[in-house]
């Protein structure tokens, strides 16, 4: 099931219209951080989390508060910090690859989220949104982060960030994206399906490329 990963509902887009706009997209899940669990249609919302925690400390905390069924991600920092939240129990995926210093997702970090099964989350909104220097060093960390997934195994999963309908992509256009730094269809469509494998630990989660 193609489930995009992280969207925001607010203003005058409401859980209801995400999830419909996108199945309309082609999607059967959003996982929507403060969203309630329900239908809509055809497409499943997922609720998330968001844990933005300046110490691992306070990330952990954070993540234990999490309800039972959400989808919990853990924004990365700096390298010391992200070798923590990779290490973390009840974490899906760690984000925000793209704001962080080259090398603060380094192979100790990589190592530690292929061994937990935690993916990487990959948001499409900075390779939409920003223009010159920053969406340049936004394809560069995740250029990194592929070189690392194909050497440790740890998965990926792709998010749109969006905060309303308008921002949400097809599933063409975020492959289109993603070729931008490398990431070719068959990954793009792993990164699109994973979700169910990431909240269910007894399936396999490790795939070595």
């Amino acid at each position: 099931m193609r489930t995009d990963v992280r969207t925001y509902a607010g203003g005058d887009t409401t859980v209801e219209r995400m999830a419909l706009e996108a199945g309309a997209l082609g999607y059967g899940a959003i996982v929507s951080v403060g969203g309630p669990p329900m239908t809509c249609g055809a497409v499943r919302v997922i609720p998330g989390v968001y844990v933005a925690a300046e110490k691992p400390n306070q990330a952990l905390a954070a993540v234990r508060r999490a309800a039972e069924g959400t989808f919990v991600t853990v924004r990365l920092g700096e390298q010391g910090f992200n070798r923590a939240a990779a290490g973390f129990a009840g974490v899906h995926a760690l984000s925000g690859v793209y704001r962080c210093r080259r090398n603060s997702f380094d192979h100790v970090a990589a190592r530690t989220a292929a061994d937990r099964g935690v993916a990487i989350e990959l948001v499409l909104a900075p390779l939409v949104r920003e223009r010159g220097g920053l969406r340049q060093a936004a394809l560069r960390r995740y250029a990194d982060v592929l070189v690392l997934h194909h050497r440790y195994g740890f998965p990926l999963v792709l998010g749109s960030g969006a905060r309303s309908c308008l921002d949400l992509r097809a599933p063409r256009a975020a492959d289109a994206l993603c070729r931008l730094f490398g990431l070719d269809e068959d990954g793009v469509e792993a990164a699109l399906t994973g979700v169910e494998t990431l909240m269910s630990p007894t399936l396999p989660v490790r795939v070595v490329e």
